[in-house]
């Protein structure tokens, strides 16, 4: 008997599913036209786009992760090509769209290559020997830098900076510099930087230039009392995690008062345990408070009577921020406060920006938290301007860790493409077309950095490889201000080690997950257990009730 051609079917109904080729063709598809959507947004001549949601908020952004993020991606393929310009903004900070950009141009290869009846499993196999490699080699031309050296560590936060706070670049650089110096801890010669320890805070009016640092913290709240001094110099800082008020009690009670007597009785009570909690902050030697819980209204008037500025409510991240910067110790119980744990800064002043008061603590003598403030002219610059320092913040920070830096403006690329068309030479096989293909892709970059400057991508191409092929000029790229090659190091376009290796190992692995896709089940959005019209789920009927 003659076996049934009748297809198995095994899915749920309304379920579609794309297998073999076709499969592969439409995640590629969908892969470059997520690459192509940030690709123009590349280097300090890249454009903007502007992204407006359901809502109606508008968001203008040149940085690939920040467009990727709003933009509503629904295919699962894009929202995987979105996860790589994220994985990348937080390894490195920078780099978002050069990992994105690698990671549409490989599968772009690909795309080639499997015409040509290649095995995906080939195309895999290549690109992991060529990403394996293309790290090397990056290794292998990169050169070191030491923390002291602030003006190539300014360099590499101007070139993470260009193009996203163009006018201002520079001011912005030598704060960030600034900044990570003050925050840097030694241990064992090793230098650890945690970038949350610089507190961002935005204000608009005045311009990018007027951003500043202040050697402390900046707390974005007011005094809480008129009668209160707007400002103390050498200020003692009580930091307090208990509220200045008069407790209520944990389980439920009743108190009755039959009498006035016994009510003024009580509020004396009251008034003498809040005037004790003040006497305990005075007796401490503080002449700041900031306290992390309220503050009573008779508390605040006894507190501005003994010349006592205080801050309520505060954050517990900005809280955790003042004891790095000031040196002082949260007290959870006053009667324990004395002077040892109060914390110490030159001034502490309410000023109004913007029409808004806020507290600067500053003039702390080791700080190890600071806060930056960003101004700007509107609410769009002066959100890009702080995507632009956080990138510059993490790409510096990452450049002191590894001690590594390479050349900018498409130069390091150029190179680790020429060593690896070396290499594909010495494998041979089919996978020898893959390194290749790899090889094309890490000239994305100079070809993207050229069209954005109005060169000749091809005729800048040929040039690059040309000049590269001499080993005495490997730092050469696309100097796109000038739109010319020029030597990257000399400019001082200098970016860290991690931000390339990253980027390349991002967008390989990526590229090779889904190459390996091969069918798509794309599930009904009908639920099984949805009722039946007059009827019980199927499978449920007639058993309700029983056990």
């Amino acid at each position: 008997m003659a076996e049934s051609q009748q297809p198995v079917v095994f899915l749920p109904e309304g379920t579609k599913r794309t297998r073999g080729r076709d499969a592969q063709r439409i995640n590629i598809l969908i892969a470059k036209a997520v690459a192509n959507a940030v690709k123009s947004t590349l280097g300090p001549k890249g454009m903007d786009k502007m992204i407006v949601d359901d809502l109606g908020d508008v968001t203008i952004s040149n940085d690939g992760a920040t467009i990727l993020d709003e933009i509503s991606i629904e295919h699962p393929i894009g929202k995987i090509m979105a996860e790589v310009a994220k994985t990348q903004d937080d390894a490195v900070g920078d780099g978002t769209t050069t990992a994105v950009i690698l990671a549409g141009g490989l599968l772009k290869e690909a795309e080639g290559m499997l015409d040509n009846d290649i095995h995906p499993s080939i195309i895999v196999k290549g690109y992991r020997m060529a990403s394996k490699k293309a790290i090397e080699f990056a290794r292998d031309i990169a050169e070191e830098i030491k923390f002291s050296d602030k003006k190539a560590l300014k360099n590499i936060a101007m070139t993470s900076m260009t193009g996203k706070a163009a006018e201002s670049t520079e001011e912005l650089s030598e704060i960030v510099v600034e900044a990570l110096s003050k925050i840097a801890d030694s241990e064992e010669g090793k230098i650890d930087i945690d970038i949350d320890n610089v507190k961002v805070e935005k204000k608009q009016g005045a311009s990018l230039a007027e951003s500043k640092l202040i050697e402390g913290i900046v707390i974005d709240k007011e005094i809480v009392h008129s009668g209160m001094p707007k400002k103390a110099e050498n200020a003692k800082i009580a930091l307090i995690d208990v509220a200045l008020e008069v407790k209520s009690t944990e389980t439920d009670a009743k108190i009755e008062i039959t009498s006035p007597e016994q009510m003024q009785a009580f509020l004396d009570q009251e008034e003498g345990m809040l005037k004790n909690m003040v006497e305990a902050i005075k007796k401490a030697g503080a002449n700041v408070v900031v306290c992390q819980k309220g503050i009573d209204d008779l508390a605040q008037h006894f507190l501005a009577k003994e010349g006592i500025l205080a801050v309520r409510r505060v954050k517990k991240s900005d809280m955790d921020a003042l004891v790095r910067a000031t040196g002082g110790k949260v007290a959870t119980r006053l009667e324990s406060l004395n002077l040892k744990d109060l914390g110490n800064a030159k001034l502490v002043q309410e000023r109004k920006i913007s029409g808004d008061a806020m507290v600067f603590i500053e003039g702390c003598k080791n700080p190890k938290s600071v806060s930056l403030i960003i101004r700007g002219g509107s609410e769009h610059v002066i959100d890009e301007a702080e995507r632009a320092v956080h990138d510059a913040l993490m790409s510096t920070a990452t450049a002191i860790k590894d001690g590594k830096i390479v050349a900018g403006g498409g130069s390091a690329e150029i190179e680790i493409a020429m060593h690896l068309r070396d290499y594909a030479k010495s494998i041979g096989g089919r996978e020898q077309l893959a390194i290749e293909g790899f090889a094309n892709t890490m000239e994305e970059i100079p070809r993207t950095l050229a069209e954005t400057a109005g060169m000749n991508p091809l005729d800048t191409i040929v040039e690059l490889r040309s000049k590269h092929a001499k080993n005495e000029e490997k730092n050469i790229g696309v100097d796109v201000l000038k739109a010319k090659l020029s030597d990257m190091k000399s400019l001082n376009v200098i970016e860290p080690l991690s931000v390339k290796t990253q980027a390349i190992t991002s967008g390989a692995e990526v590229a090779e997950m889904i190459l390996r896709i091969d069918d798509i089940i794309a599930g009904t959005s009908k639920s099984k257990m949805e009722m039946p019209p007059g009827g019980m789920p199927p499978g449920m009927g007639g058993g309700m009730g029983m056990m």
